[in-house]
């Protein structure tokens, strides 16, 4: 491919990770939580849930802001924000610069997120409800904002000449975050990219998944026979992604290629996925990133562990795939973490590659012969990994296909 300006798009790499999970602050917790197939499982103190026969989510319950969060004062942001810039200040880290080195480029900020700050409003409904508007908390009611996740991180790193984005497309939103910075960098419309998804427990969404059924009793068993459906869970997950050029120039360390990606929405179902849209969105995901079904080493599954979500899931993998890789998926270990879940899926497929290892589906006891799928139980599982895929999917029919690859110094 060649613009018409006769420059060709720049190749995107992965420099830097930051990874809040309720299996590990940073990625060397978070790549260990992985190996060893931790589970983030326990019961919810986000809020009272009297009344609700279940009570298991996946929190993040060692994580205090003031050691991630240095220019901003913590208490201005609310938990997802919270997460998101913690989050960014781990990746930049990890990528090896300094704010004062990032202020210097043009820098794109993207974030994805289902919930936003709805931890907040839930409280200050509840104020309202039980005390009255006039006692609702004016910090609160400034912090309840969705454009905070991402607009925290350009104050806290002092960014300039920055675009700052919150994307709303639920489950699958922190694919399409990291998608719009990869078209960014490759077009050449900034220099860095910090881009991912976040998002906190809170009552509203539990108590929805509740009322459709689809909260597990105690664990998110992914394609086993005998799923109940998901546990919500929090955190973030935002990559820094920089071109191939700028990476080699610094001698940064490159985690992974961003070779492309896959949108569609389909708009069928407000909540049920299309196995036939699902298959079109990885279809397109390949197409962009010049790879075949077969190169796909292993896919990272959106696997919420409800009976349609899997079995739907399935049947488009199969319906793209002649032999389906090995398919797993992490929200066994920490739950289903709303826009942050394709971010830190993503954050785990780079770390695949770079470690050389498969991810394990934990919680597993029978496969169920609808999936049908290698999901890897149990145990990570030793490998070789070239090209990676993580599916994300959304309700209203929202999906998004990130497809990564393995950098080799020589291309």
């Amino acid at each position: 491919m060649v613009y018409d300006n006769g420059q060709r798009p720049r190749r995107v790499v992965i420099t830097g990770l930051g990874t809040v999970s309720s299996i590990g602050l940073g990625v060397t917790a978070f790549l260990d939580g992985l190996r060893a197939g931790r589970s983030g499982v326990k019961p919810i103190t986000a809020f009272d849930t009297t009344g609700f026969a279940h009570d298991n989510a996946c929190e993040v319950d060692d994580f205090d802001p003031a050691e991630w969060i240095r220019r901003v004062d913590p208490e201005e942001l609310g938990r997802a924000t919270q997460f998101s810039v913690a989050a960014a200040n781990m990746a930049v880290a990890d990528a090896g610069l300094t704010p004062e080195e990032l202020r210097r480029r043009r820098a794109l900020v993207s974030v994805g997120t289902t919930d936003a700050e709805s931890r907040d409003l839930d409280a200050l409904v509840g104020t309202q409800l039980n005390e009255g508007p006039e006692r609702m908390a004016p910090g609160v009611v400034r912090r309840a904002q969705a454009g905070r996740l991402s607009t925290g991180i350009v104050r806290e790193l002092g960014l300039v000449d920055v675009e700052a984005l919150t994307l709303p497309t639920a489950c699958a939103a922190g694919n399409y975050a990291i998608g719009n910075g990869f078209d960014a960098i490759r077009d050449g419309d900034v220099e860095v990219a910090l881009c991912g998804g976040a998002d906190a427990v809170c009552r509203k969404t539990f108590a929805g998944f509740y009322r459709l059924g689809t909260i597990a009793p105690e664990v998110c068993q992914p394609f086993d026979k005998d799923r109940k459906g998901i546990l919500t869970g929090e955190g973030a997950g935002i990559l820094l992604m920089e071109s191939l050029e700028s990476a080699r120039a610094r001698g940064a360390r490159v985690y992974a290629e961003v070779l492309g990606y896959g949108l569609n929405c389909d708009a069928h179902h407000p909540v049920a996925p299309d196995r036939d849209s699902l298959a079109r969105c990885m279809e397109v995901a390949h197409r962009n990133a010049g790879v075949k079904p077969e190169d796909i080493d292993f896919i990272s599954a959106h696997g919420t562990g409800t009976r349609a979500n899997d079995v739907t899931e399935a049947g488009a993998i199969r319906q793209v795939f002649a032999t389906p890789p090995p398919t797993v998926s992490i929200k066994s270990m920490i739950g289903h973490s709303m826009g942050a879940a394709s971010a830190l899926a993503s954050a785990a497929c780079a770390l695949a590659l770079t470690e050389g290892f498969i991810p394990p589906t934990v919680n597993h006891r029978e496969t169920d012969p609808e999936c049908g799928l290698d999901c890897v139980p149990n145990e990570a599982r030793p490998a070789e990994l070239n090209v990676v895929q993580n599916n994300a999917l959304a309700f209203a029919g929202n999906n998004a296909v990130l497809v990564l690859g393995r950098y080799r110094e020589a291309e």
